[in-house]
This record gives C-alpha cells, structure tokens and sequence, in this order.
C-alpha cells in the first residue's frame, strides 16, 4: 500500500509539475504563435506533394521568368521551373537538415559534457581544450572545405554541421554535470555503489535535460542558418534538390533581384521566418522550463 501510495504521489506531482510547465509556455505569446508556425511549416514539408501545384522539377522549356500568375504562384526561376512548388519542396530539405544536425550535436555534446562533468581531472582538461580550439576555428570556412572534400550530398552537409556545432552543448552539460556533482542525492547514488553510466544516465541527466532542451532548439536554428549560408554560397545542398538556401543562389542576379523578386523574397522569408520560430520557442522553453517563472503565475 505505501508503494502504491508513493507511486500516486510521484504521478501527481508530475502532472502538476508538466501543467505548470505547459501554462508558463503559453503565458509567452511569442513561442505559442512560434510553434504553431513550426507545425504548420513541417505539416507542410510532410505532406509537399500532396500540397506543391506543380512539380517542383520539371523544366518547362522556353519558360523562363514568368511572372506569378494562377498556375504558378510565384512565377518560374530562370531555368522554367515552379518556384512556390520547389519552396514547399525546400522545407523538407531545410527543416530536416536542421533537426538532424541538431541531433548530431547533441549526442556528441551530451557524450563528452557528461565525461568532462563526472570525471573531471585530466578528462575535463583535455575535452575543454578541444572544445576552445572548436571555437577558435572559423566554423564556416572548415565546413566548406570538409563538404568539398566529402562531397556536397545531404547526408554529408547534415553530419558535417552536427559534428562541427556540438561545442556549446558540451559546455551547457559539462557544466550542468559539475554543479550537479556537489548535490545530496549523486553522493548518495555514488555511496550505494551505482556505476557512472547509471549515476549520469538516471540522477545527472534527467535534472539537467531542462537545460539541454533549449540548447537543442538554439543548435537548430544555427544549424538551418549554415545549412542556408553553405546552399547560398554553392557549398551545400546542390541542385536539383531544392533547399531555400540554394533558391537564394539561384537569383544571385541583379536584374532578378530588381525585376523578378518573387524567386528570392520567399526563400529568404521562409528562413528567417523558420529560424526566428525556433528562437521564440527556445525563449519560451527556457522560460517554462526555469522554476523561478513559477512567481509570475502567483501574481496572476
């Protein structure tokens, strides 16, 4: 009886502590209207062939520049093809290059924070000295060069921008890890005999996932960013793969930037428009997340 009593205790308690976290998130208006664009915008990228007008690949020939009209909404690129089709076609590109590249990051950032956080010493020294030579390397130009080596193919753009990107998140749980060291319930779990995977795999890292949450959607937005500065520059995802960075190269043309702006106001709205989601619902992530907020629903 007292198990099943204690058991009801913790469930109670997590269903008050996952309401509370739920109504401080939608006390920031920001992130709610984020994440309902972000839905939106991967409901979109999941169902693009059902939604796209047209073929996002097709070349019509002899069809170039065509304003927008209502077989094609935003007009035809420069070589015939369906602009508003190949943007809805990009998100799925865009999005999953940032989702995947943020997961990259953080299973190596988690591996080597939770390292550098439990054992300290000469592991802690040598992972923090890797990880402040990471930050000293201009990050975009070492991407370019590793891609170009590797070759320009999604798979490789994804994990060249994960395992270039883990460096913050590695702080973030190195740090997470070291104040959590000092606390009551590690001396207790380490007095009983647990071992360290089990020690950081059950009382470290559950209380410091809070933390890496927000990290996550922070690496993602970069991640969407770099993934658009590399297809902008000609160093990421290559055509005929459509991604709203390489639209972006596509209409690096001054007579196409002044008369035809409907192949490159789209692209660039879409990213800032996804990046700065991502940015709010990190914020409010942050904000629901951080028992402190707690105050603000008193006074309510």
């Amino acid at each position: 009886m007292t198990n099943e009593s204690n058991n009801q205790e913790q469930l109670q308690e997590s269903d008050v502590t996952s309401s509370a976290v739920w109504k401080r998130f939608r006390k920031h208006k920001v992130a709610t209207a984020g994440i309902v664009i972000l839905v939106t915008l991967i409901l979109v990228a999941v169902f693009a062939p059902f939604i796209a007008p047209n073929d996002p690949y097709e070349v019509r020939t002899g069809r170039r520049l065509e304003a927008p009209s209502s077989e094609f909404p935003l007009g035809l690129d420069r070589i015939g093809r369906c602009t508003f089709s190949r943007l809805i076609y990009a998100s799925r590109i865009s999005l999953s290059v940032g989702v995947i590249s943020a997961g990259v990051s953080l299973i190596i950032g988690v591996v080597l924070g939770s390292i550098a956080g439990y054992y300290g010493g000469i592991a802690d020294h040598l992972l923090g000295r890797l990880a402040d030579g990471m930050l000293s390397l201009p990050a975009i130009v070492i991407i370019m060069t590793i891609v170009l080596a590797l070759g320009t193919h999604i798979l490789n753009v994804m994990v060249v921008i994960g395992v270039l990107g883990w460096v913050g998140i590695f702080r973030l749980v190195r740090g997470q890890m070291l104040s959590l060291r000092e606390q009551e319930f590690y001396l207790s779990a380490v007095s009983l005999g647990a071992s360290p995977f089990k020690v950081v795999k059950d009382h470290l890292l559950p209380n410091a996932i809070s933390a890496v949450i927000v990290a996550v959607t922070l690496r993602t937005a970069a991640a969407i960013l770099t993934e658009s500065t590399l297809s902008f520059l000609g160093f990421g995802i290559q055509p005929p793969l459509a991604s709203w960075g390489n639209m972006l190269n596509a209409a690096q043309n001054q007579s196409i930037l002044v008369n035809n702006p409907y192949m490159w106001a789209p692209p660039g709205f879409a990213i800032a428009l996804t990046v700065l989601c991502v940015n709010f619902l990190g914020d409010g992530l942050r904000d629901a997340l951080d028992p402190t907020s707690q105050l603000g629903i008193k006074q309510d």
